[in-house]
């Protein structure tokens, strides 16, 4: 009998060190985008896990191996698929967690390891059936050198042109917030989140643009909500686009760098691009459809590599054109910490066919210019220049079958409009260094 007691106590005592031995689930966070909501557990180390759904009612389950509970999974679910979340051990070391839905969807999981911003993480994805019959794993670029790429064929855009009689369509500028969701980007010293900064900027240059006849603004993201980079320029592609616009906000070791920058695709970024795109029969196949400017179809392996270098060339040459433009507006209401358009290998900017600029408004790791970049009116102003600089480009350079273009070629384009810039009196400012 003692002999047995011993042993029990031996089995608990090992099953009690196995449990403190695993992984704790520590939280969960959500976010809603357009198209899906995704869950996203915190880990105190890796962990195995398993998706898989139920119907009658619609369940996901999710088995979590070498994982315990280390709080409750308090969250709202409001606007999302999701009516409840349930867990439970299913042994002292192996959690279940039970989502119940309100609808149908398709799960995307991967876990990813530590970063300079989060431990270990599960995410689950929940893509609306309706919306994207085979969506894109939507991986932070912060994982980028964390978690192996996933090879998925993206699904063929629709180009959404606003028709206009007379060959007389709106100029398509997309704006791209940077960063949403759990990547909150940059942040400054009093707690200002680099997502939330640009978003309010973005929407405020989308007001603009919408305002005046013949422009037309799309947004990448209208809340707070996680895109992943390529999937970016793949909107902008889908909307057909003029030109591409992301809007971000520095951040630096020294908190005394300040000032704006606008940035181009690189020369090495584009030639390392032009060999992506050959190498993807998929993203071949967008330009062949018509979603883009390029057409490759019926064109050899050489011919189609020479024809995407000139697109490259000629969308780098409108690329700088409109980004010193837009920079020199810029440096009308603020610093600016190069005088010049800056050139690197940004992922959202390779794009061969479509001219595309980055804008780091500021600094938002310098406390003065983070209190500005949270001003609405400083935003007002931000989004004012880069508006500016955008339609001086377009003014000069329209493309044809546009209203624009048809300004110009009647010659009904106020001379004025040709070369205005911000006004009120902004004064110039000096460089920023860091």
């Amino acid at each position: 009998m003692r002999a047995l007691v011993t042993v029990v106590g031996l089995l608990l005592m090992a099953l009690a060190v196995e449990a403190v031995a695993a992984t704790q689930v520590r939280s969960v966070r959500l976010w809603r985008a357009p198209d899906n909501t995704r869950l996203v557990f915190d880990l105190s180390g890796p962990v195995q896990h398993s998706v898989f759904t139920l119907t009658s009612p619609d369940r996901l389950v999710i088995d979590i191996n070498g994982a315990t509970l280390g709080g409750p999974l308090n969250v709202s679910t409001a606007n999302t698929p999701i009516s409840s979340m349930r867990s439970a051990q299913r042994t002292p070391t192996d959690l279940r967690v039970v989502i119940d839905l309100k609808k149908a969807v398709t799960p995307k999981s991967f876990t990813l390891a530590p970063n300079q911003q989060y431990g270990n993480r599960l995410v689950v994805d929940l893509f609306d059936n309706a919306a994207d019959a085979n969506p894109t794993p939507v991986i932070p670029d912060t994982a980028a050198n964390t978690a192996p790429a996933v090879p998925v064929s993206p699904a063929k855009p629709e180009i959404k042109l606003t028709p206009v009689p007379n060959g007389k369509r709106d100029i398509v500028i997309v704006i791209d917030a940077g960063h949403g969701g759990e990547d909150p980007g940059a942040s400054g010293g009093a707690g200002q989140k680099e997502k939330n900064v640009v978003l309010s900027i973005a929407k405020e240059l989308q007001r603009q643009v919408n305002a005046e006849k013949g422009y037309r603004a799309e947004l990448t993201r209208t809340g707070d909500y996680f895109i992943p980079l390529r999937k970016r320029t793949e909107i902008a592609r889908s909307k057909g686009a003029d030109l591409f616009v992301s809007i971000h906000a520095d951040a630096a070791p020294s908190t005394a760098a300040f000032g704006a920058s606008v940035f181009a695709l690189s020369d090495r970024g584009a030639t390392s691009e032009t060999a992506r795109w050959l190498a993807d029969s998929e993203n071949r196949s967008d330009l062949i459809g018509g979603a883009g400017a390029v057409s490759l179809d019926d064109k050899d392996r050489m011919l189609a590599g020479v024809l995407l270098d000139l697109s490259m060339t000629a969308s780098l040459s409108s690329s700088l054109n409109v980004g010193q433009k837009v920079l020199s507006n810029i440096g009308r209401v603020t610093s600016l910490h190069k005088s010049r358009v800056e050139q690197a290998g940004f992922m959202v900017l390779k794009s061969p066919d479509i001219p595309s600029i980055l804008v780091e408004t500021g600094f938002i790791s310098n406390a003065n210019e983070a209190n500005k970049l949270s001003s609405a009116s400083h935003q007002q102003a931000l989004a004012r220049s880069i508006n500016s600089g955008v339609k001086q480009f377009f003014q000069q350079n329209p493309p044809q079958g546009t209203y624009i273009a048809w300004l110009r070629d009647t010659g009904k384009l106020a001379q004025g409009a040709r070369n205005h810039v911000v006004r009120s009196g902004d004064p110039g400012h000096a460089r920023g260094a860091l």
